[in-house]
C-alpha cells in the first residue's frame, strides 16, 4: 500500500492508495485542488468540510455537463392498490393504538 502527499486548496493530506496508482491519485488531487480553489475564490473562507463539499459538487456538475446527464425522471405515481393497503394498515394501527390507550387508562 502506497501513501501519497497531496494538497487541496492549501491543505496537506496524506492518502493511501494501491501500489501503482500514485499518479492517478495525484492527478485526481490536482482536479479536486483546482475546484477547491474555485470554491474558495467564489465563496470566500470555508471550513475544510464545506470547501471539499463544494469542490465535489463543482466536479460532479462538470461531469454531468460533459456527459449530458439529465436529472432522473420524477417517480411514477404510487400504485392505487398499495395506497389502499397502506391506508388499511394505518387504520388497523390506529385502532390498535386506541385499544392500548384504553387498556392503559383502565389499568
Amino acid at each position: 500500500m502506497a501513501e501519497v502527499d497531496i494538497t487541496i486548496a492549501g491543505r496537506a493530506y496524506r492518502v493511501a492508495c494501491r501500489d501503482g496508482e500514485e499518479q492517478n491519485l495525484r492527478h485526481a488531487a490536482e482536479l479536486v485542488d483546482a475546484k477547491g480553489r474555485e470554491a474558495l475564490a467564489g465563496l470566500g473562507a470555508l471550513s475544510e468540510a464545506r470547501m471539499l463539499l463544494f469542490a465535489s459538487l463543482l466536479l460532479a456538475d462538470q461531469l454531468i455537463e460533459k456527459r449530458g446527464v439529465t436529472a432522473p425522471p420524477p417517480p411514477s405515481p404510487p400504485d392505487p392498490m398499495v395506497i389502499r393497503r397502506v391506508d388499511a394498515l394505518a387504520e388497523r394501527l390506529e385502532r390498535l393504538a386506541g385499544h392500548l390507550e384504553n387498556e392503559l387508562a383502565n389499568a
